[in-house]
C-alpha cells in the first residue's frame, strides 16, 4: 500500500492533472457535468492522437513540426473524396497513406539529406502550408451531402454506447503505441537511439531506419488526426491544424517525456494531453478570451520545458 503511495507521488503529471481538475470543479461545479467529460475526452482527442506520434518523434531525441500542416493537408483531401462520394474506407486509407509518406519523407530528409530535424520539419511546414492553399484556393471543403458524409461523420460526431467515436480511437491509438514501445524491437531501438544514438549505432542498430519508422508513425497519427477533425467539422478548413504541434509539444513534455530523449512514457504523453485539455476547458468554461487562453498555454509550455531542463541538469 505505501509503495503504491510512493510511485503514485512519483507521477508529478498525475497529479498536476488531478490537482488541476480538482480546482477548477471548485471553481465550476459543470465540469464535472457527465457532459462536459465527455466534450473534454472528444476534444483532446485530436490533440492526443498527434501527441502520441510527437512521443514518437522527441524520444529519439528530435521534433516534428510539420504535423498540424499534415493535418490540414490530409483533411482537405479527405473532405475532397468523401463530397465525391469515394467509399469512407478508401478515403481514410489514402489519407493515412498520404501521411505516413510525409513523415517517411522528414525522416528521410533527416537521415540520408543530413538536416537537424528542425530544419527539415520546418521546410515541411511552409511547404505543406503552401500546398494547403492552393489545393483548397483558400476556401473551406465541405464534405457534402453523399451517402459517404453521412459515414465519414460518425467517425467525429458518432457514438458507441455512452462514449463518442474519437475517445475509442484515441484509446486504441495509445494501446498500440504502449504495446509498440514497450513489448517491441523497434520500441527498444526508439528508446536505445534517443538515449545514446552513437552508441546504438556501434551496437549495430540501423537509427537511419528507426529515425524514419518515427517520423512515419508521426506522420500517420497527423492524418488520423486530421480525419477526426474533418469529421467532427463536416469540413476542411485552410487553416486547420495552424499551432497544433505547439500543443502536442505541451502534452509531450508535460506527461514526462525529455527533450533530449531517450526518456517517457505514452502513458504519460496520455496524461499531458488530458491536462491541455482541461486547461481549455476550463477556460472556455470561465469565457475566458481566446487571446488569453494562448498565453496560459505558453506558459504552461515554457514551465513544462524548464522542468525538463532541470531534471536532466539533475540526472
Amino acid at each position: 500500500m505505501m509503495n503504491n503511495f510512493k510511485k503514485f507521488l512519483k507521477n508529478k503529471p498525475l497529479i498536476v492533472l488531478i490537482a488541476t481538475s480538482v480546482a477548477i470543479a471548485l471553481l465550476n461545479p459543470r465540469f464535472l457535468s457527465w457532459s462536459n467529460i465527455l466534450t473534454v475526452l472528444r476534444q483532446t482527442s485530436i490533440n492526443a492522437v498527434i501527441a502520441t506520434g510527437m512521443t514518437f518523434a522527441i524520444l529519439i531525441g528530435g521534433i516534428d513540426l510539420s504535423v498540424g500542416s499534415v493535418l490540414g493537408l490530409c483533411g482537405a483531401i479527405a473532405a475532397t473524396m468523401v463530397s465525391s462520394g469515394t467509399n469512407v474506407v478508401l478515403a481514410v486509407l489514402t489519407v493515412l497513406v498520404l501521411g505516413t509518406a510525409i513523415g517517411y519523407l522528414n525522416g528521410t530528409l533527416i537521415t540520408t539529406g543530413g538536416l537537424q530535424p528542425f530544419i527539415a520539419t520546418l521546410g515541411t511546414v511552409t511547404l505543406l502550408r503552401g500546398a494547403i492553399l492552393v489545393f483548397t484556393q483558400g476556401r473551406p471543403i465541405s464534405t457534402g451531402n453523399t451517402p459517404s458524409s453521412e459515414y465519414f461523420s460518425e467517425i467525429g460526431t458518432g457514438f458507441l454506447g455512452p462514449i463518442p467515436v474519437p475517445v475509442y480511437i484515441m484509446i486504441l491509438v495509445f494501446i498500440v503505441a504502449y504495446y509498440i514501445l514497450n513489448h517491441t524491437r523497434i520500441g527498444r531501438y526508439i528508446y536505445a537511439t534517443g538515449s545514446n544514438e552513437e552508441a546504438t549505432m556501434y551496437s549495430g542498430i540501423k537509427t537511419a531506419r528507426v529515425k524514419r519508422f518515427v517520423y512515419a508513425v508521426s506522420g500517420m497519427m497527423a492524418a488520423l488526426a486530421g480525419i477526426l477533425l474533418t469529421a467532427r467539422l463536416g469540413s476542411a478548413q485552410p487553416t486547420a491544424g495552424a499551432g497544433y504541434e505547439l500543443d502536442a509539444i505541451a502534452a509531450v513534455v508535460l506527461g514526462g517525456t525529455s527533450m533530449a530523449g531517450g526518456i517517457g512514457t505514452i502513458g504519460g504523453t496520455a496524461i499531458g494531453a488530458l491536462i491541455i485539455g482541461v486547461l481549455n476547458n476550463a477556460l472556455n468554461l470561465m469565457k475566458v478570451s481566446s487571446y488569453y487562453q494562448d498565453v496560459a498555454k505558453g506558459i504552461v509550455i515554457l514551465i513544462a520545458v524548464l522542468l525538463d531542463r532541470k531534471q536532466k541538469s539533475s540526472r
